[in-house]
């Protein structure tokens, strides 16, 4: 099996844990269902919120999931001027036999403003 990475995003309505933690949810599930992943395919995963966002931890949502044996790290990202909102970004590490064209990128909601040239 080939390790690819798997891009994502969502926009979050507001920072608190429990729409945090839903949102990032549907997210990751998105990922695993658009790519025929299980979380045995997960190598790592990678999280980023926008320094707007304080009420949790996003990997949070993925141990909810059952998400458990996969390393797991939060970051904060770029506070760069203009840029979108509460956003959480997601890059995760996978195995799988799918080529690289064939990897489903997911951007929810207003999120797929961010990578009109990936999101799918």
């Amino acid at each position: 099996m080939a390790v690819r990475a798997v891009r994502g995003a969502v926009q979050l309505e507001r920072d608190e844990a429990g729409h945090m933690d839903q949102q990032v949810s549907e997210l990751l599930t998105a990922i695993l269902e658009r790519n025929g992943l299980t979380s045995e395919n997960l190598i790592s995963i990678w999280f980023t919120a926008t320094p707007d966002l304080h009420s949790d931890f996003p990997a949070a949502a993925a141990r909810k999931l059952g998400i458990v044996d996969v390393p797991l790290i939060c970051a904060q990202e770029l506070d760069i001027e203009g840029a979108l909102p509460r956003v959480v970004r997601v890059l995760a590490h996978i195995e799988s036999e799918l080529p690289k064209s064939g990897i489903a990128h997911v951007y929810l909601g207003a999120a797929a403003a961010l990578r009109k040239d990936i999101a799918q």
